[in-house]
């Protein structure tokens, strides 16, 4: 893996075009970035619960980095929005690391799984087949490079590692994190992302559920949903009742029955707690807006302030309010 990094290193990388969003004004950002972590220092080992093979691979951090961001953002993403999601993903694994948090991990020998359960990865294995071997170098170059740029580079509250929740794509706001968790936590704060809407292929997404489906997944009687949109209460068996910071659903009260915007979302498979319906043919049509759970940085709303000409530093300090930056070397010395 570490040749196939190396030759990737060496090949031209992908340009995507900025966008022509005026940009927002952001509050005062962190000091600096810490330079990376010097070549050849001491660096964790991570183990990773292969899911599709049942199997653990041990591998440096830097190294499972590249994995998470080959599996996490489109390599097509503009450079400083790669670096900030490498930051990210790497706060996220220092953390469990500092913690020595296995939560959620099916074999013991493992710190994290595959799977967006903790953060996507793609193995060194599949690395090698699917993007070297099929003409992807420039792409795993790109996102090596991210890495490198940022090596042992963590976000911090506090003088320890954050956690650095993110998501694909957002309704134009993120959620404080305890419209989502129940825990309130100083730097999750809601914050404006008018970008994602401009250039998010995922902004807006319809479904339609039959009409019986949707009563099942939420429990409803047969009367609680019209059968048609001129039957009576057809407008309103649907009814808001409060939003969140982030300008989602927080409560909504359904044919009589109250819901928070996440059971709702959860429920019914649903991209985003943000959402506007109405009944057509017999089905309950639902259109939503953003996608994920909204807190932390959104991956498009980095994408284009990346665009504008925004650095990795900035987007972070605008997505994770009040944090610093320091170094694996720093936080994990005490685990040496």
């Amino acid at each position: 893996m570490a040749v196939l990094l190396a030759l990737a290193l060496a090949l031209p990388l992908l340009v995507v075009d900025p966008g022509n969003h005026k940009q927002a004004p952001l509050p005062p950002g962190p000091a600096p970035l810490p330079s990376a972590e010097p070549s050849g220092a001491d660096e964790p080992v991570v183990s990773v619960y292969l899911s599709a093979t049942d199997t653990v691979e041990e591998l440096p951090l830097e190294t499972y980095l590249v994995g998470v961001l080959a599996a996490e953002m489109p390599a097509e993403f503009q450079l400083e929005a790669l670096k900030a999601q490498a930051i990210a993903a790497r706060t996220y694994i220092v953390q469990r690391l500092a913690s020595g948090d296995r939560s959620g991990v099916p074999d013991e020998r493992a710190l994290v799984t595959d799977t967006v359960s903790h953060q996507a990865y793609i193995s060194s294995e599949r690395l090698t087949k699917e993007w070297a071997g099929a003409g992807k170098e420039a792409e795993l170059a790109k996102l090596a490079r991210a890495v490198k740029e940022t090596e042992g580079v963590v976000m911090t509250y506090e003088g320890k590692p954050i956690t650095a929740s993110f998501f694909s794509t957002s309704n134009g706001y993120t959620e404080n994190s305890e419209d989502y968790w129940k825990n309130e936590i100083p730097y999750l704060r809601s914050v404006a992302s008018p970008w994602d809407r401009e250039i998010s292929p995922k902004y807006e997404d319809t479904v339609t559920i039959p009409r019986s489906e949707f009563l099942s997944k939420l429990g409803l009687s047969e009367g609680a949903v019209p059968v048609a949109a001129g039957g009576e209460g057809a407008s309103s068996f649907i009814k808001i009742l409060s939003y969140t910071q982030g300008k989602r659903i927080e409560n909504v009260r359904i044919g009589g029955k109250t819901f928070t915007g996440r059971e709702v979302r959860e429920r019914l498979g649903l991209r985003s707690s943000q959402f506007s319906w109405k009944v057509e043919d017999g089905n309950v049509v639902i259109t939503t807006y953003g996608y994920g759970h909204g807190v932390g940085m959104s991956q498009y709303g980095a994408e284009g302030m990346a665009r504008e000409g925004r650095t990795a530093e900035e987007i972070l300090a605008h997505y994770y309010t009040g944090i610093s930056f320091d170094k694996t070397s720093n936080l994990l010395s005490s685990k040496k």
